[in-house]
């Protein structure tokens, strides 16, 4: 599928008229970019055209002018893996994971996949396989358990991940019919205002305030679209979660940061301060995890009517498994991409095989920012509350869709890109750590052009506060 057809997609879930679609022009060779049987630069490249058109439509808004956006796929597919290219006063920063995160075999010769980047997740693991923490453990400890046996225990326990399935079993699995009913990005009116007039301003986003209450990737990437098109972005976070620390070099260009304990009241009266003056609350939570906290859609409409709420979960929020923690690895192996990925490129008994691209977590990102932006606009225009959500799940299934690659061709690109084109897509910010050099802006726009007007920071590092409305 070639990535206008892609857009065409996205289209039919945010209402866009084939005239809105016409001023984007995609550049660059087509798929496979990377080793990958999925079409990660289309994917990528059709997310980001769908942020940036959004963007541009609440510029039309504003001006009442249109302007012209470019997309190359090269650079988008490397946007799919941006936390790869990030050096720290030219010391490339390192990604740091747990070792005994991956697959296993099973005893009854299947595959299982475990997610234990988390503290409390590798202890559900560990606990479940009552295994020491190495891989020769682990793996030891996976000979005395089927696939779904183990899967089903580790859920219990409150893990990530399970059976690895086919494209076949999870066809089959009432929660893959559940994620294919609902819309790519589901934008609905919860609650009714009067239409608020977007503020006075230079970008899309000017005197638009988001509250960021996201981890890890897909998330974060959504507020940091956000704040590339002029958003106020405040990220909230708490002393207690756990950090990688690295990941807010890669997505947390753009934001303040704060931290916030919810389980406190004065904490928790100050964030729901901080929404009566928010345009969008962002959180990536399980379906329900923060209404235990006041933080539901509905009590959020309540509190500041005209409200945008953006929700990304796992697997979605109907289905058997609308309550699973999950990941864009855990989505890969449960839903067959990881499986199929293995087939195609390594043969049937081989190991599972990931994407070489976090491409489902960066493509939701991208794909909920477009959601937002259209959500604004529809309150600019006819007022209301709106929630906005897709899950992990669902723009895998997308991704899927699109088609695959020939498997000589996937074979053969380069694992990397060259050092010339990093170069030609990065640029460097002064943070408080220092020199960041990180990936620019993808998408270009002739009118407003893409960029953040803030350093990535720390967690924590300023005050739970609005700034003064940007213009």
């Amino acid at each position: 599928m070639s990535p206008e057809a892609a857009l065409q997609t996205i289209a039919s879930s945010t209402g866009w008229p084939n005239d809105v679609l016409g001023p984007v022009s995609f550049e660059g060779n087509a798929d496979p970019i990377i080793p990958s049987i999925f079409r990660v630069g289309t994917a990528g490249a059709a997310a980001i055209a769908a942020s940036g058109l959004a963007a541009s439509q609440l510029w039309w808004l504003r001006s009442g002018h249109q302007q012209k956006l470019a997309i190359n796929l090269r650079q988008a597919a490397a946007a799919m893996r941006s936390g790869n290219y990030l050096k720290l006063n030219g010391v490339p920063v390192p990604e740091k994971y747990n070792a005994i995160m991956g697959t296993y075999r099973t005893k009854d010769r299947r595959w299982a996949y475990i997610h234990t980047n988390f503290p409390q997740q590798r202890a559900a693991a560990l606990t479940v396989l009552g295994s020491d923490e190495n891989r020769e453990a682990v793996a030891k400890a996976f000979e005395r358990w089927t696939a779904l046996e183990f899967e089903n225990k580790l859920i219990a326990a409150g893990g990530a991940g399970g059976a690895v399935r086919s494209f076949a079993e999870w066809g089959a699995h009432p929660q893959a019919a559940a994620v294919a009913e609902r819309p790519l990005i589901e934008i609905e009116r919860i609650g009714d205002s009067p239409p608020e007039a977007l503020r006075t301003g230079s970008r899309p986003l000017s005197g638009v305030r988001v509250i960021d209450i996201t981890r890890l990737i897909a998330g974060p990437t959504c507020a940091r679209t956000l704040a590339e098109h002029g958003a106020d972005v405040l990220k909230i976070s708490a002393r207690h979660l756990p950090d990688f620390g690295f990941q807010e070099f890669d997505v947390g260009h753009g934001k303040l940061s704060s931290y916030l304990d919810l389980r406190e009241q004065a904490d928790n009266e100050r964030l729901h301060g901080l929404v009566r003056d928010a345009d969008v609350f962002l959180q990536s939570y399980r379906p329900g995890a923060l209404a235990r906290f006041g933080f539901s859609p509905e009590k959020l409409a309540s509190l500041r009517p005209g409200l945008i709420c953006v929700s990304l979960s796992a697997f979605g929020h109907t289905g058997p498994w609308a309550a699973r923690r999950g990941y864009d690895s855990v989505v890969q192996a449960m839903t067959g991409m990881a499986a199929r990925q293995s087939e195609v490129m390594n043969g049937a008994d081989a190991p599972p095989r990931f994407n070489p691209a976090a491409a489902i977590d960066y493509c939701a990102g991208y794909l909920l920012a477009a959601g937002a932006m259209v959500a604004l606009q529809r309150r600019a225009i006819e007022g209301g509350s709106w929630l906005v959500r897709t899950s992990l799940a669902r723009v895998g299934k997308w991704m899927v869709d699109l088609g695959e690659v020939d498997r000589k061709a996937a074979m053969k690109v380069p694992s990397e890109f060259s050092d010339s084109e990093l170069d030609g897509w990065s640029m460097t910010s002064e943070g408080p750590q220092g020199r960041l050099r990180h990936l620019k802006p993808v998408i270009e726009m002739s009118a407003t052009p893409a960029r953040w007007a803030r350093p990535a920071v720390p967690l924590g590092h300023h005050q739970a506060e609005w700034p003064p409305r940007n213009g």
